[in-house]
């Protein structure tokens, strides 16, 4: 008798396993297919022209590309200039101002037809657009709004609205109690906007803020900052971070200090560590934007401008809040 119940026990623990892993093997299927499905097409395509003889030429100044965020734009930017026939340049940005004003004056010297930068700093690359403008080349700010008349178009979304979002999605997991540490970066014009968002939000409901620390956007930089966050505060609840390199390393810090049991996180960008965190519930939301749409936007109005054609000014680029329950439908901006 003993032994019939023991091999009962043990065929119903092998049917639990394996239908365990069958619903394992099916959702890494579904998961594996969105993310070869890529992102959504451009919904239009600029008509290209002849430039002096020649397809426009377009430049692009990102402020670094070694965030995946960047890439994205690159790619978004180069799938419609490639559509168009339109030849591009990629110039790293190199999170420096200097950098990208140096670029800037570079590609108006070479005859490029219009300009797509990424500002680090959004005053200190005012005066290299304003010469572009002088020299007759139009330039796209994308992602940070640059506040200057020389800027032909905006594409953009909203930063502080932004931060105001997700630090309400933190409201609800943290029930308007505790303290938050922030991961930021202090010489970002953009990620000090989400960060004053995200701040009047939590505060206004009664939230504290612990602790600031700066990654300076830069992945090792944050992770460092992160670390020296959470153990200057052994009992922090919550943490946001402000960008997607501030997300990686807080996200590693999280892991490294075994603490994903006892501190849960917010942030922007998606990332394969933060997927992980979202899976595992430790992160609880991240507010993504449509990082290839900025490339698509902002490459069809350059294109545009140097066909010498109106473009829109303001370019708006809706953002997405990934949860623990909706990421594996986001999964595609993984991929470059």
């Amino acid at each position: 008798m003993r032994q019939k119940v023991t091999a009962v026990v043990a065929l119903s623990l092998l049917l639990t396993t394996v239908g365990c892993d069958t619903q394992a093997r099916r959702e890494m299927a579904a998961e594996k297919k969105s993310a070869e499905q890529g992102p959504p097409p451009p919904a239009e395509v600029a008509r290209s022209c002849t430039v002096r003889g020649h397809a426009p030429k377009i430049g692009i100044v990102p402020i670094n590309l070694q965030a995946l965020f960047f890439n994205q734009i690159n790619t978004g930017a180069r799938t419609v200039a490639r559509k168009a026939g339109v030849k591009t340049q990629i110039v790293n940005g190199n999170d420096d101002s200097a950098t990208q004003a140096n670029a800037i004056d570079d590609l108006v010297a070479n005859h490029y037809d219009a300009i797509i930068v990424d500002a680090v700093d959004t005053e200190g690359i005012r005066p290299a657009i304003r010469r572009a403008k002088a020299a007759g080349v139009p330039v796209v700010a994308v992602d940070a709004t640059v506040d200057d008349p020389a800027v032909s178009v905006q594409v953009g979304v909203g930063n502080a609205e932004g931060g105001r979002r997700i630090g309400e999605a933190l409201l609800k997991t943290a029930g308007n109690r505790g303290g938050i540490g922030i991961v930021g970066a202090l010489s970002s014009t953009i990620q000090n906007e989400r960060q004053k968002g995200f701040t009047d939000a939590v505060t206004a409901k009664g939230m504290k803020i612990q602790n600031v620390v700066d990654g300076r956007n830069i992945q090792e930089n944050a992770q460092t900052a992160a670390e020296n966050l959470l153990t200057r505060d052994p009992d922090l609840k919550y943490a946001y971070a402000t960008g997607e390199p501030a997300l990686i390393g807080l996200s590693a810090a999280v892991v490294g200090q075994n603490r994903t049991k006892n501190v849960k996180v917010v942030g922007w960008d998606l990332s394969s560590q933060a997927v992980d965190g979202l899976r595992a519930g430790w992160i609880t939301g991240v507010l993504q934007q449509n990082t290839f749409r900025f490339g698509y936007e902002a490459m069809n109005s350059a294109i545009d401008l140097a066909c010498g054609r109106t473009a829109r000014k303001n370019v708006p680029v809706p953002t997405q809040l990934v949860t623990p329950d909706n990421v594996k439908n986001y999964l595609y901006y993984l991929e470059k």
